[in-house]
C-alpha cells in the first residue's frame, strides 16, 4: 500500500481570536479581514459573536469561528505544536517590528479597554506588543498583527 504524503502552504497557518470582547462588531470586522489575510480560523474567549452586518464578506462561509469558555479551554484545543501568542501593552512583549511570525500560531488579542487579563498573559508562550502607548481598537490591532505576519513571510 502506499503511503500518502500531506503537504502544507509554506507559510503554515494561523487563527486569531479575541478575549472578553466588548464590542461585537469588533468580530464581523476581524472576521473580514482574518478571511482576507489567510487565517486558517478565528475565536472568541468568554463572550460569544452574535452575526452583525460588519462581516460583508460573509466570511463566517469561508472561515470558523471557534468559541472557548476561559483562556485554559482554548489552550487545550490549540493545534499540536502551535504557541499561543498575545498581543498586549507589556514591559516583556516584543515589538511586531522585530517579531519573527512563527509558522504556526494563534493570536490571542483583548478588548480595548482592559486588554488581556494576567491570566492569559502569563499563559501565552509569546508576546507581541504594536507601536504606540494606547490600546487601538481591537480589530483593527488584528488586522495590523496579520498584515504584518503577511507581509513577513511574501519575503
Amino acid at each position: 500500500m502506499a503511503r500518502l504524503k500531506q503537504t502544507y502552504p509554506e507559510q503554515g497557518f494561523f487563527g486569531i481570536g479575541i478575549m472578553n470582547n466588548v464590542d461585537e462588531l469588533n468580530i464581523g470586522t476581524l472576521w473580514r479581514s482574518a478571511y482576507i489575510l489567510g487565517a486558517s480560523f478565528i475565536f472568541t474567549v468568554d463572550k460569544r459573536y452574535k452575526k452583525q452586518t460588519s462581516d460583508v464578506t460573509n466570511a463566517w462561509q469561508r472561515i470558523p469561528l471557534y468559541h472557548y469558555d476561559t483562556v485554559d479551554d482554548l489552550l487545550k484545543n490549540l493545534p499540536y505544536d502551535t504557541p499561543l501568542v498575545g498581543v498586549e501593552l507589556d514591559d516583556n512583549a516584543v515589538e511586531i517590528e522585530s517579531f519573527s511570525h512563527p509558522h504556526r500560531c494563534v493570536y490571542l488579542l483583548g478588548n480595548e479597554q482592559s486588554g488581556l487579563t494576567k491570566e492569559a498573559i502569563t499563559k501565552c508562550h509569546r508576546l507581541i506588543q504594536l507601536p504606540g502607548s494606547y490600546s487601538l481598537n481591537v480589530s483593527v490591532a488584528g488586522s495590523i498583527v496579520m498584515y504584518d505576519r503577511a507581509a513577513k513571510l511574501k519575503r
